[in-house]
């Protein structure tokens, strides 16, 4: 059994965060390619914002991890 690192715990963070942008922007594509109303387009929007928001938190985690944020 090994002992984990803090290195191979921030790569499996940022795989999971990743992952998870990787699925909001797919959920935003498919809500807005199967749209049929202007609450689908909403709901598009949202997943496009949530896709945007794990991108920031993404740099932010990096930053955090190289010890420069402010």
């Amino acid at each position: 059994m090994s002992v984990p690192t803090q290195g191979e715990q921030f790569a499996k963070l940022i795989e999971h965060l990743r992952l998870a942008q990787e699925d909001s922007a797919m959920l935003c594509h498919l809500t807005r390619s199967m749209s049929t109303s202007k609450k689908d387009n909403a709901l598009a929007d949202g997943w496009f914002a949530v896709e945007e928001l794990l991108k920031r938190m993404i740099f932010q985690v990096t930053k955090l991890a190289q010890g420069k944020l402010q």
